[in-house]
C-alpha cells in the first residue's frame, strides 16, 4: 500500500523527515524533491566494480548545464530524508521523462530506516539542459509488514553525491584505506 500525499504529511516529523521541506511539494501520493547545484561524472573510461573510481564534480550554474547522451551522470537531492517503518522509493517526474532524461537508472528503490540525501544516476536520450532547484524526481512511502530491520550499510548518512562504492562488498579491507579519499577526490563520511 502506497501512501497518499494527506498520509506523507501527517506521518512528517514523525515516521517521515524532509529537510528542507515545503508543504506545496505534496501531490495526491508523492512529494517532489529538488535537484541539487552539483553533478559528478567519472573520469575512468572503462568502470571497474572492484576499485574506487576516479570522478570529476561539475556545478549546474543558473543558466543550466546540457546533458549529453552517453554519459552517466550523478547528482543527488537538495532535501536529505529520513524514513521509518516505511519504504521510500523515488521516481522521475513524468514532465522529466518527457524529455528523455532518466532520473535513477535503477536504484530508484530505498530501505526502511535509511537516512540521507538522494544519489540520482541521470542518462540523457538527446542532449538536454537542467537547472538547479528543479523538482527533479518525486518520493513516495510503501507500507510495510512484519518484523522491521533497518538499513544500516555503506550509503547511510551521507552528506553528498555518492559514487558505487561496490567495491567495498567486493574487498571489505578496502573500506578503510586511507587511499580511499584520493582515489574518489572526495571526503567519505561514516556516522
Amino acid at each position: 500500500m502506497i501512501l497518499s500525499g494527506n498520509e506523507i504529511l501527517n506521518r512528517i516529523g514523525k515516521d517521515i523527515e524532509i529537510d528542507p521541506f515545503e508543504p506545496e511539494r505534496i501531490n495526491p501520493n508523492s512529494y517532489n524533491l529538488t535537484l541539487h547545484n552539483e553533478l559528478m561524472v567519472y573520469e575512468e573510461v572503462v568502470l571497474d566494480m572492484a576499485k574506487a573510481n576516479r570522478v570529476r564534480r561539475l556545478t549546474i550554474p543558473e543558466e543550466g548545464i546540457v546533458l549529453s547522451p552517453n554519459q552517466l551522470y550523478l547528482a543527488r537531492t537538495v532535501e536529505r530524508t529520513v524514513t521509518h517503518n516505511l519504504v521510500p522509493q523515488i521516481e522521475g517526474r513524468s514532465s522529466i521523462g518527457r524529455l528523455g532524461l532518466f532520473v535513477h537508472v535503477t536504484a530508484g528503490f530505498g530501505d526502511v530506516g535509511f537516512a540521507g540525501f538522494w544519489t540520482l544516476e541521470m542518462f540523457a536520450v538527446q542532449p538536454v539542459r537542467i537547472y538547479p532547484g528543479t523538482e527533479i524526481c518525486q518520493i513516495f512511502y510503501h507500507e510495510l509488514t512484519g518484523v522491521v530491520q533497518e538499513y544500516d550499510s555503506k550509503y547511510q548518512h551521507n552528506h553528498d553525491i555518492q559514487p558505487s562504492l561496490l567495491f567495498e562488498e567486493l574487498d571489505p579491507d578496502r573500506e578503510n584505506d586511507p587511499q580511499l579519499s584520493l582515489d574518489f577526490g572526495l571526503e567519505r563520511s561514516h556516522s
